[in-house]
């Protein structure tokens, strides 16, 4: 049972309004059709709803996952694999589901992403590994060893690094925000996580 009370677009405050307007009006939206981010009744999902709550802080929050998302150095695989990694440590429900779903249209295959939800792998893709064992690491201990981050690091270079470990942060920000505030999948849809 989420916490927060859902927030329809008909009883949208003006700053709330237009918070609601940029997000699905933005990129977000345009990027994954298929993956149904709205509720019937216009209701946001995933985090959206709670943002909408507190839309001075929500504005800052989804303009940086547009950034991280769509204009940072990784590749949309590299991205996925770091953001299912987060998912899995927190356990969000939520953010496994829909990132899941993205990581398959970025070209992710079905082995790789059981093999991120077992904690392993992703075989066949040594970048995929190291970035998958960079956040798994900074998420468990708070920091990464300097073997960790030099495997990560040559791959992905300097601003990759500085993207990666930003994104990881976020997206633990944003699985906390799932988890808090009890975000579930969409109904008829199975949760990734048994509890």
């Amino acid at each position: 049972m989420p916490r927060l009370p859902k927030m329809t677009p008909d009883k949208l405050a003006p700053a709330q309004a237009k918070l609601y307007e940029t997000i699905t009006g933005g990129v977000r939206f345009k990027s994954t059709p298929g993956l149904d981010m709205m509720e019937p009744d216009g209701t946001l999902r995933g985090p959206f709803n709670a943002w909408l709550h507190t839309p001075e802080t929500g504005e800052a929050a989804q303009a940086l996952g547009v950034k991280l998302r769509f204009e940072n150095s990784l590749s949309g695989p590299e991205r996925e694999t770091a953001i299912l990694t987060v998912a899995r440590h927190w356990r969000s429900q939520y953010e496994w589901w829909a990132h899941e779903q993205i990581a398959l249209k970025e070209g992710m295959t079905p082995e790789q992403i059981a093999e991120l939800k077992a904690g392993t792998g992703p075989s066949g893709s040594p970048a995929l590994a190291a970035i998958r064992s960079f956040v798994a690491e900074l998420m468990e201990t708070g920091d990464v060893s300097d073997a960790t981050y030099d495997a990560t690091h040559a791959f992905t270079g300097d601003r990759g690094m500085a993207d990666l470990v930003t994104l990881a942060g976020y997206y633990a920000m944003i699985s906390a925000n799932l988890n808090v505030f009890r975000v579930d999948v969409p109904e008829g849809e199975t949760p990734p996580f048994a509890d």
